[in-house]
């Protein structure tokens, strides 16, 4: 009767845990459909100014920002690291973290320190843990990505890049392919490489007219185009957190239901034990009789 006890209150545990599995793949499922819709409407934005800031780039205007400037000797890179706030979304966070550690540890390698700046909550403590300089950092962002929560800790990273503390500034975070896959990537943030402002022809024989002057409006321009590539790099993360979220509750709630299925075939032939053992008893007794 102990064992029976033991296999009942079991499988009652694990089908309350699949109750809260079920639920979280369902939150997470809601979630993901407005994450990937923020995701995508922030596309249009972000690809009509990295455009803009093409075309300008390749005006040769009188005035050339530092951001488009590639410095021969690189001393020392910062990393803006976007993580989530929260687990339970598989080993999302785990794999931007080992791409983090992997150039890490291929910089110091080369001579060249480093300095972090990270966006969420997982990898703040992880890289703390390990004893990484941190410049900045944005934490609990919720689950819709706000520019003015990001401002600051971006604007610490570009304005060491200003001043000569950082040679280049590299941007991590977890890309949104679709709903089954999500790919960490590493992309170069500053100086702006030539791949990433996309210029057609026509901007090479473009002149413009600035106004008020080419340094205020490149400034600007470069501004906001930084601004947006980091904001739609952590609306592609929390997409992603969302998707693998989901997913890793589907595999809880599967694997809890197994785990139900055993105990309750477990069960089925400890009783089967039982009555038969009883049977024998009882025709052992009456052929005794």
């Amino acid at each position: 009767m102990a064992a029976f006890k033991e296999i009942r209150t079991k499988i009652k545990s694990v089908e309350s845990t699949m109750k809260i599995t079920k639920a979280m793949e369902m939150v997470a499922a809601s979630k993901m459909r407005k994450a990937q819709s923020r995701m995508r409407a922030a596309r249009p934005f972000s690809n009509r100014i990295r455009d803009t800031a093409g075309r300008l780039a390749v005006a040769n205007p009188e005035y050339t920002h530092p951001f488009l400037v590639k410095r021969d000797v690189v001393k020392k890179v910062g990393f803006i690291v976007v993580t989530t706030d929260k687990g339970l979304c598989g080993g999302m966070n785990a794999n931007v973290l080992r791409v983090v550690i992997k150039e890490l540890r291929e910089l110091e390698s080369r001579g060249i320190a480093s300095e972090l700046t990270v966006i969420g909550s997982k990898g703040l403590e992880f890289l703390s843990r390990i004893g990484v300089r941190v410049l900045s950092q944005a934490v609990q962002l919720g689950d819709i990505p706000h520019l003015r929560r990001l401002i600051a800790p971006i604007k610490a990273q570009l304005d060491a890049y200003r001043a000569g503390e950082v040679d280049e500034v590299r941007l991590l975070y977890t890309r949104f392919v679709n709903s089954m896959t999500q790919t960490p990537v590493s992309e170069q943030l500053v100086p702006l490489a030539a791949d990433k402002l996309k210029a057609d022809s026509e901007a090479q024989t473009t002149n413009y007219i600035y106004e008020p002057d080419a340094q205020t409006v490149v400034e600007e321009l470069l501004l906001r185009y930084l601004e947006a590539t980091i904001y739609q790099a952590v609306a592609e993360n929390m997409a992603s957190e969302q998707s693998a979220r989901r997913m890793a509750m589907k595999a809880a709630s599967d694997n809890a239901s197994n785990v139900i299925e055993e105990l309750r075939l477990l069960y089925n032939k400890n009783r089967q034990a039982a009555i038969t053992q009883e049977i024998s008893e009882i025709v052992s007794g009456s052929a005794a009789v």
